[in-house]
């Protein structure tokens, strides 16, 4: 089962602005809860949701989300960007990003 994950930016990649987010890091610094292998759910920042909301949907969308790396994952998203939520099979990060979604979070599957 895959699990999350907390991944850190280090370099946003120099179209990552123009292309309205949607290229991938190109330097990451991982530090996981476990495995999980295939496609990434990637968490965005935006202003119109607060720490509270993006824990909440965290816990709801995310197997094994814990609320320390919920809180962590938030406050990591709001200071570079974007965060790598989850990591694993097609189907469950769509799940995953559907369920972060329903309240307007921005993510995107890669």
């Amino acid at each position: 089962m895959a699990r999350p994950l907390l991944t850190i930016l280090t370099r946003f990649p120099s179209d990552w602005l123009s292309a309205g987010g949607r290229a991938a890091p190109q330097e990451v610094e991982d530090r996981t809860t476990g495995g999980g292998e295939g496609n990434k759910v990637f968490l965005f920042n935006c202003e119109c949701h607060t720490f509270d909301e993006v824990i909440t949907q965290l816990l709801k969308a995310v197997p094994g989300m814990t609320r320390p790396l919920a809180e962590e994952l938030a406050w990591r998203v709001h200071t570079t960007g974007l965060a790598e939520v989850y990591r694993g099979g097609a189907s469950d990060c769509d799940r995953v990003a559907k369920i972060l979604g329903e309240t307007g979070l921005i993510v995107q599957v890669m």
